[in-house]
């Protein structure tokens, strides 16, 4: 069994299988619900190491709920017992008041034994888990939340475009998302050769698509665009060596490269990625990967500010929509754990 960024896997067969059974409560836009929507009710809690709970921190930064849902944010690196808040003073999370996550897990389900996972929401009063089902926190997010997004905030998830969104995800999640997963934690030979192939025959593929426009779906940013980019973002930087994807490096295809570098460089992307987090998180939490727990010094990672030429496809991030803010002070990422930001 291995815990990991979003849970708990079992390696069956030397396959890797994700545990994708999470806490799946919704929070919704009804009085009536056990979870209604209530802005300052409820804390995101997510780490910046984590692609999963990457999402979740670009939709509600693009979103502009920052002060309808405060964020908790825990360290890079966990064992066993869970994400802890070791970055807040005294280890706590101010308003939790806890060290581990698990322990708002087992505030709601005394004894839970299932992986302690980012994106979490977190009931403030009751101090229980909600849900930490990244599938639909984002897609909540948009849907629910609308009455507490900010002035000119983007539809990220347009009903007219919902199918195709999810349609374009699916394999993209399956084969990319999950599918670095597979190749890292194989047991077997065949089992990583099989993730490996279906890996890059999904960028090839994606490439192919992205090739004549500029976002995945329509001509802004959905859904889509995040949920591939927070893979892309830790490419080069983890998944081409930690996780032995090394067929190419991103910045080895041209198409995905200029694609990820024009998502990373509008507001409310790349001034999430806390390239440093990230790889201390792979790096050190993974000792059967990596048992010396040394960090790599590399690669280059200033390349991600280079002109990217995208606008030339047409489309815009945002449409009639406006981008956001800079980021509140208390969310910056520290410059020097992030060179393109400089």
């Amino acid at each position: 069994m291995t815990n990991h960024a979003s849970g708990t896997a079992t390696v069956e067969a030397g396959r890797f299988q994700r545990d994708t059974n999470y806490i799946s409560d919704r929070i919704l836009d009804d009085p009536g619900a056990q979870w209604p929507v209530e802005p300052g009710r409820y804390r995101l809690v997510a780490a910046r190491a984590c692609p999963w709970a990457n999402r979740a921190v670009i939709v509600r930064r693009l979103l502009g709920l920052e002060s309808a849902l405060p964020m908790g944010m825990a360290g890079p690196t966990h064992d066993w017992r869970s994400w802890k808040f070791d970055l807040d003073p005294g280890e706590v999370d101010p308003v939790l008041g806890i060290h581990w996550l698990r322990e708002a897990f087992e505030a709601r389900y005394p004894g839970y034994e299932r992986g302690i996972t980012v994106p979490a929401i977190v009931d403030v009063p009751s101090g229980q888990v909600v849900t930490n089902d990244f599938r639909w926190i984002t897609v909540d997010l948009s849907t629910q939340w609308r009455d507490y997004h900010r002035e000119g905030a983007p539809d990220l998830y347009p009903e007219h475009l919902r199918d195709e969104i999810e349609a374009v995800s699916e394999p993209i999640y399956r084969d990319v998302n999950n599918g670095v997963y597979e190749a890292g934690f194989a047991g077997t030979q065949s089992a990583y050769e099989d993730a490996y192939h279906r890996l890059f025959d999904r960028l090839d593929a994606v490439s192919q698509r992205l090739a004549t426009r500029r976002y995945l779906v329509g001509d802004t940013i959905t859904e889509a665009d995040i949920r591939l980019f927070t893979t892309l973002a830790r490419f080069d930087a983890v998944y081409h060596n930690h996780f032995r994807c090394n067929r190419h490096k991103l910045a080895q295809l041209p198409v995905l490269w200029a694609y990820a570098r024009d998502l990373f460089q509008t507001p409310g992307f790349g001034d999430t990625i806390d390239f440093t987090q990230i790889k201390q998180h792979y790096y050190l939490v993974h000792t059967n990967l990596n048992p010396s727990q040394i960090v790599p010094a590399g690669p280059d990672l200033s390349t991600w500010a280079e002109p990217h030429r995208r606008e030339e496809l047409g489309g815009s991030p945002f449409g009639d929509a406006t981008p956001p803010p800079a980021p509140p002070v208390d969310e910056q990422v520290p410059a020097q754990h992030n060179p393109a930001l400089a």
